[in-house]
This record gives structure tokens, C-alpha cells and sequence, in this order.
């Protein structure tokens, strides 16, 4: 491939709705640009962007890929990204690195969800975008429903440029609202002039006033002429839009049939002549050793830097580190100095990746995207620079996974196995997270849904050849004691030769701490109880705490009081006293009124207003309580609520169907409470069941 200077960049994310065409699109433009020479089908398993197996079978994306195309001189990176919402991380990962962004909107099913974060995603990076609405071959599918759809959302910003000609209900051309003219369709993607019909005289008229009033709005000049009544030539249309689209004052929207290649051709002759270069964009790092800003800016003259967006690690095709060049010409071979691991790196050979084909390129410009290959330093995020000007840049913002479930490996053997295919894993997708919860005994797989859990279970079995159960996880109850017992205990055991004696009288109550285990104090007079045997006896409460008589859960909140006892000259030992105090624990804990105590999270649910009820209904039958209400950005509230983590298992999942998608949470660890009765009896039976069988 080409080396491509600055300003002949374009770096454009795919956005949308899961099912709304990305993969169909990037297909089409890298059929016409001459990078494939079939025109492949998400239906058939043979796109360029969607190469990896679970994509191949489930049938959409699951990763962001990256297509590079020449079009009309310049390279376009196209960044194809998942829709499915279980796959967020990707998409956000992809915002950060491009400079504008195509929001695709399936003409049969609308705005949908995915639309509206779509536009999020493209406000948190100040984005300028166009929207593209495909399957305009469908016959019933109207394009000045979604149009009027779009512009009740997000006002006069949205302005169409081509409108369909529709013949019998079949979609047959264009008009090109700029040029005020029609375009009919031969043999798929070629066109010739058409008259303009005459029921779309009136929407034209509309739909050009838009255009025409954005226009005059770019300077005075204009808006006298536009007063005057004066016409704009199409040169000076298409440069006003530029500026607008630039400053996202205003908001295309074209449409199409990608499968038919219609309509792609204008779409990449747009993105062309509408979106900016990086060269137009800002960036700015701060020098690691002094503090100073450093303003990139994509500047090609100035000191090298880039950042990684996104690591691929494949079985087979390895590691690639993709980056994004932020200053300076990064070269094959260069030593750069990663500023966030401290450790100098060789970049051996420069890759841009068409799909999962590797294209080995000499060298990148500032604002370009590339891919390095095997270096197993470099993580997600880092900064590359010169060790003489270390800039540090930020590091995108990727949502927290909040789904999670427990793992156990099907054949212990694979145990290693299993944890370096999901350290691999976690260095690709920043959504997911692997905890090890040695207090409950289990390991724990964080990810954005359920569906994101099943694809990563899928991959350990596809790609790293590993199984492994998936089971819902146990949640850490406590146990404690409500009320104070007084108990009196002996272990004496003869055997011949030396026995063994130990003898306590200890009290247990609450200490009103839950944040400690146990307090420990001991008021003996008279040596009843050698000063030497009290470590002993903490050691056995300190044993006897790590799993309760209740249900076999950590103890908190006791404070256990040594008081009397005896021992015997001969046959007492430290083993015999810890002994005692295990027994006289377990007594003592269960005549104290002994009760579960489960953990509250903070709930935080952000939804549109419309399903707050809804939400508050689900929450009270989860146990939860509501503590406040707060409106957030226009027509979404923010609902607080206490709930016991027993309930959370499987929000995920309950929020998207009561909201359609629209909803997300997060939640933290608030405190312990206890049980109510019919949650302690049925945890207490389950647990015995598993402590008897020995699966716990």
C-alpha cells in the first residue's frame, strides 16, 4: 500500500445499531476501491472485516476491523465495529482513534438504541459525522421517516443530502440535493441524469432550504446572498458543508443499498470532501519528565509519538499492537520509548491491516493507522515516544463490565492453560476482567452481558483448545451473632503415655464491628490458663472464623473473651488449647443467636425517563431500595437504589429487555445487612448440600 501524507487521511468509525449494515458497507467500499474483487456476505462467512470464527458463526461482529481504502487520492481507514452492546468496548475504543464518524441506520428498522449511543459515543470524542441509511432496496422502507425520526432527536443539524427515486415502490435512484438533480441507477452502481419527479419537488424544496440556510451561515458574504435570493454555486455548497460538517453544526445523512453497491460510491466521495483530515483535529500529551503540553496536533514535523488503540492477539496470526501515529513519520525500524511500561521498543516491521491481511508498509505519517507486530510490551492504551520528548497522551475511556460469572475448568490439567489464554484475552478486550476470589473459592469472568461471556467461553474452546464450566457465582455472605453466650469447654483425650487437655471458659457477643473478623481479649487471674496458651487460643478462633457453623462462611463482627479454664502439667499443649477453642467457638457462635449476613451494593441505573417505572417496579421485586431519583441529561434519570448482590445476578439482561437496549448500570459494595429469614434458610440448606458433597 501507498505511504500517505496528513492531510490525505481520512479515519472513519463505523457506528450503529447491532444488525444495521456496518459490516455490509465496509464490504461494499472495499469491493469498489479495488481491495477485494468479490463482494463477500455477512450471510455467507467471506468479509473482509468479520475474518474471525465466532464473527463467521454467529454471524455479526464481535471486534473492531480495520480497512484501509484509496478513494479519489486519498486512504480512508474505515473502522468497521460491533453494534451488539455486549461489545461496547470495541466501538469505544474505535471513537477514540478516528476523526469522524459514519453512523449506519438500517432503513427497515429505523433509529434505533444503538443509533442514540451511536451519537453519544460521537459527542464524548466531538466526532463529526454523517449518518448513511441503508437497505433502500427494501420496498416499503421510508427514508423521510427516519429523516424526520432523526431530526426530532437531534433538531437542524440533520440535513439530508440525496433523496430516493422510488419507481413502483422499487428504488431505482437519487437526487442529489446539492447539485438539484436526479440520478437514475443502471446495472447496480452506474447512473445517468434523470428529471427530478414531481412528488419529490416538495421534500427537495424542504431539504434543500436546510442545506442552503447552513450555508449562508458560514459568513456574512453568504447570508446577504442568501437574503438577495442569489444562488450558490456547487463549489461553494460543497466547501460551506465542509466547514459545518467539520465543526458538526451539521449532520449529513446519505443512503443506499451497500449490497447492491448503491449509494456507496457518493458516501466515499463525501467522506472525502466533507470529513477532516487529522491534520484538522487536535491532540494534545503531556511530557512525561516536565510536565509541558505538548501539543501533536498530527503534525508530521514534530518529535515521533503515537498511542495503542487496540491489540489483536490470535493463536495463529499472533500479537498486533494497532496505533495511531500522533506526531512526527514513525519508520520501519524505529526504537520508540514506551513512556507508560518504561521500556524501549524496536518496531521492527509497520503493518496496516486490511481485515486480517497484514500489509507491510515503510513508514506512517502523523494522523495515520498502522499495526506493529510480536511486542509483547505494549498494552492497550500505552504512549510511544522519543526517549528525548516521552509523551504520555490519555487513555480512551472504556466501560466497566459489571456481568459476572463463575468459571471452574472441565480438566484440572487446563488450568494454566486457561489462565494464560484469558491474561491473552483480557490484553484484547478491555471489557472483560478475570478475578480471582480467593475468599469464596472461585474464579470469576467480568464481561458486558451474557452474550460477551458466551463468546469468550467459545473462543477458550475454538482457539485455545480449553473448556470450561460456567455457573452463577456464589455471593460472599458473612455470619455473625446477635446476642452473647457463656461456654465452658474441655478437650481431654488419653492415649496411653502423654494425653491431651485443654480447658476454656470463654464469652461470645457482637463487637459492632463487621469490618473484623473477631476481637480477641483475655481477663484470666490466678494463671487458670498459662499466659503461654493464649496464642493458642487466638489461633483457634483464628481458624474457626475463616468458615462459620452457620454455613461454612467467613465470621465477622465477634469478640470472644477468654475469662477462665484449666489446663494440666503434663497433659496440656497448645494443640489441645486451640482445640478447646474451636469447640467452645462453634458452641458458643451458634447459641448466640448466629445470623447471615448478606452484601449491599449501590445500584445506579441510567435510563430514559419514559421506563423509570418500570425500573423502580423491578427493583422493589429484587428487594431494593429506591433512595433517590436525578434527572441527567436530556430525557434520562439516574436511579439510586440500595439492593442485596443476590438480586443482581442477571441485570444485565432484565434492564436491556425493560428497556429496550437504552439502560445501563454500575454498582459498588456498600455494607453488610443481615438476611431476611427465608434467604438465610434456603442459603443454609444449599450450602450444606455442597459442604456434604464436598463442592465447595
Amino acid at each position: 500500500m501507498d505511504v500517505f501524507r496528513t492531510d490525505r487521511i481520512r479515519n472513519v468509525v463505523l457506528l450503529g445499531h447491532g444488525g444495521a449494515g456496518k459490516t455490509t458497507l465496509t464490504e461494499a467500499m472495499a469491493y469498489l476501491s479495488g481491495i477485494t474483487n468479490r463482494l463477500g456476505k455477512v450471510a455467507d462467512g467471506n468479509t473482509i472485516s468479520d475474518y474471525d470464527k465466532e464473527e463467521i458463526k454467529r454471524k455479526f461482529s464481535i471486534s473492531t476491523t480495520m480497512v484501509p481504502v484509496q478513494w479519489d487520492k486519498m486512504k480512508v481507514n474505515i473502522l468497521d465495529t460491533p453494534g451488539f452492546f455486549d461489545f461496547v468496548g470495541e466501538a469505544e475504543e474505535a471513537a477514540a482513534a478516528a476523526d469522524a464518524a459514519v453512523i449506519v441506520v438500517s432503513g427497515k428498522s429505523g433509529v434505533q438504541v444503538g443509533t442514540q449511543k451511536a451519537w453519544e459515543l460521537c459527542e464524548k470524542y466531538r466526532l463529526p459525522r454523517m449518518i448513511f441509511v441503508t437497505e433502500m432496496d427494501i420496498d416499503d422502507v421510508s427514508y423521510r421517516q427516519v429523516v424526520e425520526d432523526l431530526t426530532e432527536l437531534y433538531g437542524k443539524r440533520i440535513a439530508p443530502l440525496h433523496m430516493p427515486i422510488r419507481e413502483d415502490g422499487k428504488f431505482v435512484g437519487y437526487i442529489n440535493i446539492v447539485k438539484n438533480k436526479g440520478r437514475r441507477y443502471m446495472n447496480k452502481d452506474e447512473k445517468v441524469e434523470c428529471p427530478v419527479p414531481e412528488y419529490s419537488k416538495e421534500y427537495l424544496e424542504k431539504y434543500r432550504e436546510i442545506l442552503l440556510e447552513a450555508v449562508a451561515e458560514t459568513s456574512e458574504e453568504f447570508m446577504d446572498r442568501y437574503f438577495e435570493g442569489d444562488e450558490f454555486s456547487v463549489s461553494e455548497i460543497s466547501a460551506a458543508l465542509a466547514l459545518c460538517v467539520g465543526d458538526g453544526s451539521l449532520v449529513p445523512v446519505c443512503m443506499g443499498s451497500p449490497v447492491n453497491l448503491q449509494g456507496v460510491r457518493n458516501l466515499l466521495d463525501d467522506i472525502c470532501g466533507y470529513f477532516p483530515s487529522p491534520a484538522e483535529r487536535e491532540k494534545a500529551g503531556i511530557i512525561k519528565n516536565t510536565s509541558e503540553i505538548f501539543e501533536a496536533n498530527y503534525d508530521f514535523t514534530m518529535s515521533k509519538s503515537a498511542t495503542v488503540f487496540k491489540t489483536i492477539v490470535d493463536p495463529f496470526l499472533g500479537k498486533y499492537s494497532m496505533m495511531k501515529v500522533c506526531s512526527g513519520v514513525i519508520k520501519s525500524g524505529d526504537t520508540l520509548y514506551d513512556v507508560d511500561q518504561d521500556a524501549e521498543v524496536k518496531l521492527n516491521k509497520l503493518y496496516v491491516l486490511e481485515g486480517a491481511r497484514p500489509v507491510e508498509v515503510p513508514e506512517l505519517h502523523a494522523g495515520d493507522l498502522g499495526a506493529v507486530a510480536k511486542i509483547n510490551e505494549l498494552r492497550t492504551g500505552d504512549s510511544l515516544a522519543t526517549k528525548s520528548t516521552p509523551v504520555l497522551y490519555g487513555k480512551p475511556d472504556i466501560s466497566v463490565p459489571y456481568t459476572c460469572k463463575r468459571y471452574k475448568a472441565v480438566n484440572k490439567g487446563d488450568v494454566d492453560k486457561i489462565s494464560q489464554a484469558l491474561a491473552k484475552m483480557c490484553q484484547e478486550d478491555l471489557t472483560m476482567r478475570v478475578v480471582n476470589d480467593s475468599a469464596n473459592h472461585q474464579t470469576l469472568i467480568y464481561g458486558m452481558g451474557d452474550q460477551h461471556i458466551d463468546v469468550i467461553v467459545s473462543k477458550l474452546k475454538e482457539q485455545y483448545k480449553v473448556n470450561v464450566e460456567i455457573s452463577k457465582p456464589k455471593v460472599a455472605f458473612r455470619e455473625t451473632i446477635r446476642k452473647k453466650s457463656d461456654i465452658d469447654k474441655k478437650y481431654k483425650k488419653q492415649s496411653g503415655g502423654h494425653g491431651q487437655y485443654g480447658h476454656v471458659k470463654m464469652t461470645f457477643e457482637p463487637s459492632g464491628d463487621l469490618e473484623t473478623p473477631y476481637v480477641f481479649e483475655q481477663i484470666v487471674v490466678g494463671g487458670a490458663v498459662p499466659k503461654n496458651y493464649f496464642p493458642a487460643v487466638e489461633k483457634g478462633l483464628q481458624e474457626s472464623v475463616a468458615s462459620g457453623p452457620l454455613a461454612a462462611y467467613p465470621v465477622v463482627g465477634v469478640k470472644a473473651v477468654l475469662y477462665d479454664g484449666s489446663y494440666h502439667p503434663v497433659d496440656s499443649s497448645e494443640m489441645a488449647f486451640k482445640t478447646a477453642t474451636k469447640m467452645a467457638f462453634k458452641e458458643g457462635f451458634l447459641a448466640a443467636s448466629p445470623v447471615l449476613l448478606e452484601p449491599i451494593v449501590n445500584l445506579k441505573v441510567h435510563v430514559p425517563d419514559k421506563y423509570t417505572g418500570d425500573v423502580m417496579g423491578d427493583l422493589n421485586k429484587r428487594r431494593g431500595r429506591v433512595l433517590g431519583m436525578n434527572p441527567d441529561r436530556d430525557g434520562y434519570t439516574v436511579v439510586e437504589a440500595d439492593v442485596p448482590q443476590l438480586e443482581i445476578y442477571g441485570y444485565s439482561t432484565a434492564l436491556r429487555s425493560m428497556t429496550g437496549g437504552a439502560g445501563d448500570f454500575s454498582y459498588t459494595f456498600a455494607r453488610y445487612e443481615q438476611a431476611p429469614a427465608d434467604v438465610q434458610e434456603k442459603e443454609i440448606a444449599e450450602r450444606a448440600s455442597k459442604v456434604d458433597k464436598g463442592e465447595d
